[in-house]
Formats: C-alpha cells, sequence, structure tokens
C-alpha cells in the first residue's frame, strides 16, 4: 500500500514521493534530521494577501485540539495523517492526541493556559474540523490567520498547504486544491523556538509567548479578487491603488460615499486612479473617516479611511501642514492573563491611559501589535509608530534572514496602509551601526517607500557614547530620526544626554524612542534610590524637560506603559518583569511616574496653536 510521504532508506532522506510498508527501518523517523525539508515549501507570504474588508467570513475561533511536539514528533510521524487507514491489521496509534484530553483556545496563548507551559518553547499543533463545500465557478477558499508566533505550517486533510514565518503578521492559505464536501480537518503547527536567523533574533527583552494568538478566519473570494486596496490624498486629490489576485485587465469602480466616484483601468491586475476631491482632513482633532467601496467583477471590497497628509519639513514634523510634537509612551503586547492576546476592551484601556497622560501618540513596540490598535486609533485620534522586530543583532549578513523581515513589513503596511493613525513605519530597534546592517537596513527603508511613500520611515538609533554626537549612518536614509537613550538610568545622571543634544546637528527631525527607569510599583523612597517610584518620576521630568530644549527633538517616547514580563530581567527587584511601566502590570496601579509625564507633557510639548 502506497501512502503519500517521504522515501527514506532508514536514515537519509531519498527523494519526495511515497513510502510502503517496504521501509528497510521501520524507525526511520527516529533517526533522520532532514525531518522539516519537505515543508519548507510553499512559502505564505505577503504575495497571497486577500483584502479583507467588507468580506463575510467563518470564525474558527474557539477550543482547539492541541498538544506541545517538544520532540517535533509531529512532523516526523506525520500527525497530519493521524486519520488514514492503518496500513496492516496491527497498528499502534501515532503519539499524537486527538483532543480527548487536551484543549486550548484560539485565539490564546498556551504559555499562559498550564503553569506547566509557561516556559515551554518549541512545536504545538492545533487542530479541529469544520465543515465546508467544494468552491465551485473558479472561487476560492481561504484560510486567515491573524497572528501565530513564530513560525507556521498549515496542513488541511493531511495535505501540507505552506509554511509562514513571522510571529505578528496576518497570512493567507488557499485551502481550496484540498476542500471536500463536508467535514475537513484542519492542523497547525505553530513553532516558538526562538532562533538566531530569525526575525527577531533569538535573544530579546519580551516574553516569548507561543500559540495561535490572533483571529482565525475562513474567508470565501472570486477567482480575481482584490489582494490589496491603497487609498490616500496626494496633492492632486485622492489616489485609490488597486492590486487583484490575477493578471487580468479590466476595469474596477471605486466609492468613496460623499466625496467622490470613478474608475479604475486595471492592466496585468493593477491599476491607479487619482479622484480630483479635496476631503475633509483627518486629524487627533477632527476624526473624519470616509467609506470606501471598489468593485471588480463579482468582488466587492470596503474600508473607513481617514485622509491626512504627514511629512517632514528640515527639522520640523508636519500633520496637515501644521508643526506636530509628539507626547508619545511605548507599549508592549502583554497581559498577565492573555499574554499576546488583545481584545477591543484591552485595546481601549491603553489608550484610554494614554489619553490620561495627555499623550497623543503611541509607539506599538516592537512588533506588530494586533489589527484592531490602528482601526481604535483612527477613531480615537491616536498617532501611531508600527514597526516590524528587526531587534537587536539579527543576522544581517543572511539573505534569508532579508527576505523575512522585508516580507513582515509588507504584511504589515499591507495590513494597516489605509489607516490615517499610523504616520511612521518602524523598520528597526537598536542595531550597532555595521556594512551588513548598513545594507540590511537600508534595504528595508526602501522597501518601505517603494510599498507605502505616503508615510515616513523611521528606526531607533544608538547613540556614540565616545563623541556623544548622533552618528548612526542609517539617519540619513530616514525621515525622522529615532534615539534610545537611558541617561538618569543605566547611565548615570543627565549630564550625558545635556551633551548629546548639544553637540549634534541633525538636518532632520528627532524623537526620543526609548527612555525611562524602573520602578517596583508601592516601593517609596527618596527620589536618589533606584527602582522606587520617586526615582522613576524624577527621570521621566527630566527627560522631557532636556529634550524639549533641543529645537530639533519634536517628541519624546517614554518607555513605556505598562509593566511586562521578560526573562531577561532576573534582578531581585524585577523578578522576571521589565518594570519601566508608569503602569503597573495589573494595568490599574498608576506609578508616581504617571503623573510626572502627564505634567511634563502638558508643561514642554503642547500641539500647535
Amino acid at each position: 500500500m502506497v501512502r503519500s510521504g517521504i522515501i527514506y532508506d532508514g536514515e537519509n532522506l531519498l527523494s519526495e514521493g511515497s513510502y510502503t510498508q517496504g521501509i528497510k527501518d521501520p524507525y526511520w523517523h527516529l533517526h533522520d534530521e532532514n525531518f522539516e525539508t519537505p515543508y519548507m515549501t510553499p512559502r505564505l507570504t505577503a504575495e497571497g494577501s486577500v483584502f479583507m474588508g467588507g468580506r463575510d467570513v467563518v470564525s474558527l475561533n474557539g477550543d482547539w485540539c492541541f498538544a506541545i511536539d517538544p520532540m517535533r514528533e509531529g512532523l516526523r510521524q506525520r500527525w497530519f495523517e493521524h486519520d488514514a487507514q492503518p496500513i496492516d491489521d496491527w497498528s499502534v496509534p501515532r503519539d499524537y492526541d486527538d483532543g480527548s484530553w487536551q484543549k486550548a483556545p484560539v485565539p490564546g496563548c498556551w504559555t499562559t493556559e498550564r503553569d506547566e507551559w509557561l516556559r515551554y518553547e518549541g512545536a504545538a499543533w492545533y487542530s479541529r474540523s469544520f465543515e465546508a463545500a467544494v468552491p465551485t465557478d473558479g472561487d476560492r477558499l481561504i484560510l486567515r490567520i491573524g497572528a501565530a508566533n513564530a513560525q507556521t505550517r498549515v496542513f488541511l486533510n493531511g495535505a501540507f498547504c505552506g509554511l509562514h514565518l513571522g510571529g505578528s503578521t496576518p497570512f493567507f492559505c488557499d485551502l481550496t486544491p484540498y476542500i471536500q464536501s463536508g467535514e475537513n480537518l484542519v492542523m497547525i503547527e505553530v513553532d516558538s523556538t526562538r532562533r538566531a536567523d530569525a526575525v527577531p533574533m533569538h535573544h530579546t527583552d519580551w516574553f516569548n509567548h507561543g500559540g495561535l494568538y490572533r483571529d482565525v478566519e475562513l474567508v470565501k473570494v472570486p477567482a480575481v479578487h482584490t489582494s490589496h486596496l491603497f487609498v490616500r490624498l496626494t496633492d492632486d486629490g485622492v489616489a485609490v491603488d488597486l492590486t487583484l489576485s490575477s493578471d487580468v485587465d479590466g476595469t474596477a469602480e471605486v466609492d468613496i460615499a460623499g466625496l467622490a466616484k470613478g474608475k479604475i483601468e486595471v492592466r496585468a491586475g493593477a491599476g491607479t486612479t487619482i479622484l480630483d476631491c479635496a476631503p475633509e482632513l483627518w486629524s487627533p482633532d477632527s476624526l473624519r473617516l470616509y467609506d470606501v467601496t471598489v468593485t471588480y467583477g463579482s468582488d466587492r471590497v470596503t474600508d473607513r479611511v481617514g485622509f491626512r497628509r504627514i511629512e517632514r519639513r528640515g527639522r520640523e514634523l508636519l500633520l496637515n501642514g501644521r508643526t506636530l510634537q509628539l507626547r508619545g509612551i511605548g507599549m508592549h503586547e502583554e497581559d498577565l492573563d492573555l499574554g499576546k492576546c488583545s481584545d477591543e476592551v484591552e485595546i481601549r484601556r491603553r489608550f484610554a491611559h494614554l489619553k490620561d497622560l495627555g499623550a497623543n501618540v503611541a509607539r506599538a513596540a516592537h512588533y506588530p501589535h494586533h489589527e484592531l490598535v490602528a482601526r481604535v486609533a483612527d477613531e480615537l485620534g491616536i498617532l501611531l509608530w508600527e514597526e516590524i522586530p528587526v531587534y537587536w543583532a539579527v543576522a544581517f549578513d543572511n539573505p534569508p534572514t532579508f527576505e523575512n523581515a522585508r516580507n513582515q513589513l509588507v504584511e504589515l503596511i499591507r495590513r494597516d496602509a489605509n489607516r490615517a493613525s499610523v504616520i511612521l513605519w518602524g523598520v528597526g530597534n537598536e542595531n550597532a551601526d555595521t556594512d551588513t546592517r548598513l545594507d540590511f537596513m537600508r534595504g528595508l527603508v526602501e522597501a518601505a517607500r517603494a510599498e507605502d511613500p505616503s508615510r515616513l520611515v523611521t528606526a531607533a538609533c544608538l547613540i556614540n557614547r565616545e563623541t556623544f554626537r548622533i552618528e548612526d549612518r542609517l539617519a540619513d536614509y530616514l525621515d525622522v530620526i529615532g534615539l534610545n537613550q537611558y541617561f538618569g538610568w543605566y547611565e548615570p545622571g543627565f549630564e550625558g544626554l545635556k551633551r548629546l543634544l548639544q553637540n549634534s546637528d541633525p538636518d532632520r527631525p528627532v524623537v526620543i524612542s526609548e527612555t525611562g527607569a524602573d520602578a517596583v510599583a508601592g516601593m517609596h523612597g527618596p527620589d536618589t534610590q533606584l527602582f522606587t517610584e520617586e526615582y522613576q518620576a524624577k527621570v521621566l521630568t527630566r527627560q522631557v524637560e532636556i529634550a524639549a530644549r533641543a529645537d530639533y527633538v519634536v517628541g519624546t517616547f517614554i518607555w513605556l506603559l505598562y509593566d511586562f514580563r521578560t526573562d531577561r530581567r532576573q534582578t531581585k527587584h524585577q523578578r522576571g518583569w521589565n518594570l519601566k511601566g508608569v503602569v503597573a502590570a495589573d494595568k490599574t496601579t498608576r506609578k508616581l511616574g504617571f503623573v510626572a509625564l502627564a505634567r511634563a507633557y502638558q508643561r514642554h510639548f503642547r500641539d500647535a496653536d
């Protein structure tokens, strides 16, 4: 009997194809270390994106069958074939739990489901059944996964459908070739193993949660459908860029309710039109959003879009032609109970705290956050810096690592291209200035501008601690220079910050992209004592005050809103947590630093009149 799989000689991979009962070594899967090779392609990338606005979806959220797989037996034994008929009458079940004794929620992080799974890093398997009909008339049935950390393989009815790299961006898998009428079994391997050649690398300063932690859903689309829609303000009106799933020619219709209508001539699957109109501009003080509809054939998509212009002029940052001062704070996706999971209630809580601080912008660090963040920010009038996790020393000399980073950047941009709140794309954080890093980062800057010419590009750079100057070569390619510095915390006093700002003379705007100090909530003492709330309050006050004196510094992003888990921090005070939040990990207890920061922002960074 022939079964789909791989031919082995007992130790070595011979070819992809089929295998029979005649394998020399029935325990080949215990020896072979090429077990991942057949499951490295096809890759699920931004090229397979589906524009989701206005589409009907079938949610696959809920309890899934679940099993951790620390020995990687899932691929070795082909758990995804576990419902297949046995080879003969004598058959021992494979080692996969079919869900009869453990389940896990989707969205969810296994790290917060059981105490014994908190620090489990490795592969785990999710499976569930769903009912479907075989699509007709060329329609496609697509699986969308909002995010899974960090390497994900999808299987349907025993067939391998594709691999996605990256733990924070959405990806799409076409299930059409493998769908059968009636019950279908989807199995997903999620591998949270940290890797030196991944993005991010294996060494980070946040907690490595594993799981299918954003929505999983099915969407049926026509054979030719919209894969990307980008609507933006230009000097001549409103530009509408349309990309279809196939290289076809035709005409699409666009309607911006109450503003303009037009046609898009599509050639080879893409087209652009400029609508001659003058929309009301979106800003934190004027939350005007327009309903946009685009139709091509039987495919109809919608979105709610705000129009605004973000630009730099010399060392100024301008929003709709007015000088913009950024009163910002950083945010991680981290929750005591939910891990990396977010919902609208949690997101609105973050922004309520941000508003109470008098802040007008958030840095969604250090990876793409839930897509609702930008949608709610559009509604509430909060500006956003969004970024990908090119964090510290990724493998800058490795071309596959660059392609992984570039793809995550494109997936992020395509997801949030129509969100008026997003003003900055961040391409990296705290990377040492080397030749390979410069080439890598410059490539990402070029990719961001090619995908989206309407926004500014930034990165959080390191300072030169010998010269106390802004000397990162990447700065020449950025629109806004981000500076991470912790004078008053990792380095004593604030004289170094004063020297840095006095010695530097950049030709473009600068933001303090990170600064802060740890404080144990409820720990009080003199403002000279580290880890007290009083000391944190002093640091934040002085940092904002000193930064505001430099005319080229257009804002500050304090690190950060909430305390968050990180195994890197193991002092007697931190115990696995970064305590630089101005609010404790319970997301309720405000430290003295919260009040101090609100006062400093009110005093030193004001909106233009």
